[in-house]
């Protein structure tokens, strides 16, 4: 991560669900005050996915607040919105995902240079006793640490 990247939502229960493989930077195709819940950090990452339809790539679940200060003209809170990518990573990910089986998830979204950017990844689904030998190794190097800490 840059200096002049700002991390407005991380997808915690995504690094927990899913093996994460290939991660990509796209652009989000945003409607007048989403920008600026997003800059105030009223989104929500949580059950969104991405899906492909006639060659392109949209999030789905995406939660971002309506704006406090906006008028009639608010957007709506869950619609799908358009990534901004090349044609061959789209291409390469719904290959990806239609035919090895795997998941496209967003991992975060954090403004770049004042613009709104969306960390997606490639991903596959752990299994339960996957999901614990990770808590258990990060539970170990979280000991391993602590030991390192109070021994200085």
């Amino acid at each position: 991560m840059s200096q002049n990247q700002k991390t407005i939502a991380e997808n915690r229960k995504a690094r927990h669900d899913y093996e994460l493989y290939d991660c990509f930077e796209v652009g989000l195709v945003l409607q007048g005050t989403e920008i600026k819940s997003i800059r105030r950090g009223k989104v929500q990452l949580k059950d969104s996915y991405i899906s492909f339809q006639k060659g392109e790539a949209f999030i789905k679940g995406m939660h971002i607040s309506p704006y406090e200060f906006g008028n009639r003209f608010n957007h709506d809170e869950t619609r799908d919105r358009k990534l901004l990518m090349h044609k061959q990573e789209i291409q390469k990910l719904e290959q990806s995902a239609r035919i090895k089986g795997y998941t496209v998830v967003p991992v975060r979204i954090y403004l770049y240079k004042g613009l709104a950017k969306l960390e997606i990844a490639l991903a596959k689904g752990k299994n339960l006793h996957d999901k614990r030998e990770s808590q258990k190794a990060k539970d170990a190097q979280r000991e391993i640490q602590k030991a390192l800490k109070n021994q200085y």
